[in-house]
C-alpha cells in the first residue's frame, strides 16, 4: 500500500513563511503527479499547486508568485514553500499523489494525505 505522510504547517504571521513536505511511502514503481490542495472551514477543497514527474507545475491564481512547489523524485517527496502568507491562506492542506503504480496494488491509484493545518494570523 501507499501512504502519504505530511509534515510542516502550523502557525505563522501574515507576511511570514512556512514549508510543507509530503513523502509517499511504499514500493512505488511510478508516480505521475503530486500536489497540494487546501480546504478552509465552510469551503470546498481547492487546488493549490501540482507538479508532474517531469517538473511541470500548475498553481492556483491566488498563490502564484508566493508559493513554490518542488519535488524530489528519488524520494517520492513533494514540497510546498509558502511565502508572503495571508490570513486567507488559513486552511487544512492536503497532499495528493495521482496516477501511482506500486508493488502490491493493482492499476494506477490516487492517494491523499491526512491533512496538515496552516493558520495565518493577521
Amino acid at each position: 500500500q501507499v501512504q502519504l505522510v505530511e509534515s510542516g504547517g502550523g502557525l505563522a504571521q501574515a507576511g511570514g513563511s512556512l514549508r510543507l513536505s509530503c513523502a509517499a511511502s511504499g514500493i512505488i514503481v511510478s508516480l505521475n503527479t503530486m500536489g497540494w490542495y487546501r480546504q478552509a472551514p465552510g469551503k470546498q477543497r481547492e487546488l493549490v499547486a501540482t507538479i508532474t514527474n517531469i517538473g511541470s507545475t500548475n498553481y492556483a491564481d491566488s498563490v502564484k508568485g508566493r508559493f513554490t512547489i518542488s519535488r524530489d523524485n528519488a524520494k517520492n517527496t513533494v514540497y510546498l514553500q509558502m511565502n508572503s502568507l495571508k490570513p486567507e491562506d488559513t486552511a487544512v492542506y492536503y497532499c495528493n499523489a495521482n496516477r501511482v503504480r506500486a508493488i502490491g496494488v493493482v492499476g494506477e491509484r490516487e492517494y491523499w494525505g491526512q491533512g496538515t493545518q496552516v493558520t495565518v494570523s493577521s
